[in-house]
């Protein structure tokens, strides 16, 4: 006896399996996605950027962006950390 393979209803049940697990690893990738960004704002935001610096997480090539910025920018926290310090060092007339 020669065995064909599955039956059509054994195939639609093994492509209805595929489908869900392809959904939940969507959904997965999705959420990891949208806490990244959240993470990434948070760091633009104490840095003294605009959090929207995050979404070039969406573009390629998008987090060797951030990352530059991140580390070669003048960071505006620091800048006004400075001039403040500056300002409080000042004798008072």
């Amino acid at each position: 006896m020669m065995h064909r393979g599955p039956g059509p209803d054994e195939a639609a049940a093994m492509g209805a399996i595929g489908v869900v697990v392809f959904a939940i690893a969507m959904l997965v990738v999705l959420a990891l996605v949208v806490f990244a960004i959240i993470c990434w704002w948070r760091i633009f935001s104490r840095a003294g950027y605009s959090g929207a610096l995050a979404l070039l997480l969406l573009v390629p090539f998008g987090e060797l962006i951030m990352l530059c910025i991140l580390a070669f920018g003048n960071w505006p926290a620091l800048s006004e950390l400075a001039r403040l310090r500056q300002l409080l060092n000042q004798p008072r007339t």
